[in-house]
């Protein structure tokens, strides 16, 4: 099956051409980064605006560099949540035009299930597998044991990792986003110089973020006259203790379902630092780790089309008047896709 499939969710614009789910012609991404720094984050509002005027041109963009006319398109994947519901509206009510004009059938997906199965359009990845989706608004840890099909074994109680990341960069007066300046100035710092907290480290599978991001901002006001104070090292002690939590409680977990598969995805799993722990600890425990290539953790649309190839297989298409879904449990969007 020929797919078109389009991802609005937060701050990025994109369509892809994917043929069976796997085979990527094209996968265009416009970013709103330079819209949004001044403001040290999303400003869901001109999220959507900047949707609106980009959408027609990113489309029109994927299916003239898959060389691929759009009445050849047999499918529509869109993202229909979570994420900010005005950016949202702009991606499915362009997906149910073209599905509509065209008389094709649409599929609306979970963003994280996308994330998830990214890796499947690179490598193949036996089932169950356990899955650690950290980006800037999800840290969960999912038992998948197949497509549509999966358990949430732990998420954040506060702020997901990315956020955290994103805080942090803000307090330390880096740009927005922020996490690959912290990556960047972590590589020159000294990961020990400062102990920050592990919070919840010893406590069950869940996560929590925000007791690390209040330290850094506690250091921060205490020691910024000192004549030592390294802004580096800050960087490598706070993205240091993040990176253990997560690496610990995944195999925690990997552990407690008897799981030798694990995959990392979401914006953060692009972190050098998250990387080198994790393909460590799975070396040393036998475990086979697999982080889908940067382009491809960041918000894309080519991610969705392993979740859509399979639904509209099996005729799980969506009515026309199928809504967008700020908050949607993916365990939730699994079992109604796939039932």
């Amino acid at each position: 099956m020929l797919l078109l499939t389009i991802e609005s969710s937060c701050d990025e614009t994109s369509a892809a051409v994917v043929r069976d789910g796997r085979q990527v012609l094209s996968n265009i991404v416009a970013s709103q980064i330079e819209t949004h720094a001044r403001f040290g984050g999303v400003v869901p509002e001109l999220a959507s605006r900047c949707h609106t005027e980009s959408m027609v041109l990113v489309i029109n963009q994927a299916l003239a560099e898959a060389g691929v006319d759009i009445n050849q398109i047999e499918g529509i994947g869109v993202t229909r949540g979570p994420g900010l519901i005005g950016a949202l509206l702009v991606g499915l009510s362009a997906a149910k035009a073209i599905a509509y004009a065209k008389n094709i059938p649409l599929v609306g997906l979970h963003h994280m299930e996308g994330h998830i199965l990214a890796a499947q359009l690179e490598t193949n990845i036996d089932y169950p597998f356990l899955a650690l989706a950290v980006s800037g608004g999800h840290t969960h840890l999912y038992r998948v044991d197949g497509i549509g099909c999966y358990s949430i074994l732990a998420q954040t109680r506060d702020d997901a990792a990315g956020e955290a990341f994103d805080k942090v960069a803000k307090l330390l007066g880096l740009g927005y986003p922020g996490g690959v300046q912290i990556d960047r100035m972590a590589a020159q710092g000294n990961p020990q110089a400062i102990e920050f907290p592990r919070p919840m480290k010893h406590k069950g599978l869940d996560f929590s973020f925000s007791g690390i991001k209040t330290a850094v901002r506690n250091y921060l006001v205490g020691h910024q006259d000192d004549p030592d104070f390294n802004m580096d090292d800050v960087a490598a002690s706070f993205q240091e203790a993040v990176v253990e939590v997560l690496c610990y409680k995944t195999m925690k977990a990997a552990d407690e379902q008897s799981l030798d598969r694990i995959v990392v995805c979401g914006g953060v799993a692009c972190n050098s630092g998250l990387r080198r722990r994790m393909q460590a600890l799975a070396d040393k425990k036998g475990k086979h780790v697999v982080f889908p290539s940067p382009a491809l953790c960041a918000d894309n649309a080519a991610m969705l089309a392993v979740a859509a190839d399979h639904y509209l297989t099996l005729k799980s298409e969506r009515s026309l008047s199928m809504n967008a879904v700020a908050g949607w449990g993916l365990d939730v969007a699994g079992r109604e896709l796939s039932g």
